[in-house]
């Protein structure tokens, strides 16, 4: 008797970026089984020099690709600021996690926030916390995941549920 073959595991890496407060999440999956391979916020107070936050979230970042292999990653696309200042610190972060991303060689994947929300809980406009409880049913969490956190996870389930989609299909994610 012939038994199928073990499908090997996906790693993805996703990220919600901010200056000061990071998201990044790993999960993994092995067909349509998901788990939480790790997840952390990466924090900068907010004295430290906006040049001194990029070099933290950029080596951070660059240490858990290390130590973790994702084989992608996923990012939230950029979506409509009013406050030009938070839309340059948000421009910056984004610089920085996309070019520690591509210095370790790793494909990246951009998802608008509304995709995000629609892949995880089946409602584009879904709130904050409809989408941190729908990723602790999905990945099987005990407790719940600061919102960064839980948001960098919805990302990497995203990306995640995409490519089950798309392993088959001429349609694939564009990568940035």
């Amino acid at each position: 008797m012939n038994l199928p073959a073990r499908q090997a595991a996906q790693r993805v890496m996703g990220v919600d970026t901010s200056l000061r407060s990071s998201g990044v999440a790993v999960v993994q999956a092995r067909g349509s089984i998901l788990e939480t391979v790790e997840y952390c916020v990466i924090r900068n107070p907010p004295a430290r020099p906006v040049s001194r936050c990029l070099l933290h979230l950029s080596q951070s970042l660059a240490d858990i690709i290390r130590r973790l292999e994702p084989a992608a990653a996923a990012v939230e696309g950029v979506f409509f600021c009013k406050n030009v200042k938070t839309a340059l610190a948000l421009g910056q972060a984004r610089g920085a996690v996309l070019a520690a991303i591509a210095a370790a060689g790793i494909p990246v994947y951009e998802y608008p926030p509304r995709r995000v929300k629609q892949a995880v809980t089946g409602y584009g406009a879904a709130g904050k916390e409809q989408v941190r409880r729908m990723v602790m049913a999905l990945l099987r969490l005990r407790e719940a995941p600061q919102e960064d956190a839980a948001d960098a996870l919805a990302i990497a389930v995203c990306h995640l549920h995409g490519a089950v989609r798309w392993s088959g299909a001429a349609l694939s994610p564009e990568e940035i």
